[in-house]
């Protein structure tokens, strides 16, 4: 199964485009798509929106994995991430209770969601 897109509504919208500017150009994504209320994310095609909240009461975390192409990219992904300000989950490390190479790193972003970026070879 492949996920055509993902969306999030985000509290303080220009925090979260400044964040995700930030933390998706290590992994070769950049904004690629803007509709006013949102702004897609992508490398050929929006992948990833990022919308004004503007539905449901209450906050419900999420967990976003953004695949890397390397571990280097985890990394940069991580030191862009800090760099901005994000809370530090956990720090780019093997996680080998998914498999024996899963490099992941995960941080808070302004909204307070679990962000991931995960590269699965060695």
């Amino acid at each position: 199964m492949t996920i055509d897109h993902v969306a999030i509504q985000a509290a303080d919208y220009d925090a979260s485009l400044a964040f995700y500017d930030t933390v998706l150009a290590p992994l070769g994504m950049a904004r690629i798509m803007d509709v006013g209320p949102a702004v897609g994310y992508g490398t050929d095609f929006p992948q990833f929106w990022v919308g004004r909240h503007s539905t449901g009461d209450g906050f419900r975390e999420s967990h976003l994995a953004f695949r890397a192409p390397d571990r280097e990219a985890v990394q940069a992904f991580f030191d862009a991430a800090v760099a901005a300000g994000a809370e530090v989950l956990h720090e780019p490390r093997l996680w080998p209770e998914y498999h024996p190479t899963y490099f992941g790193a995960f941080v808070r972003d302004p909204d307070g969601n679990n962000v991931e970026a995960v590269v699965h070879g060695p």
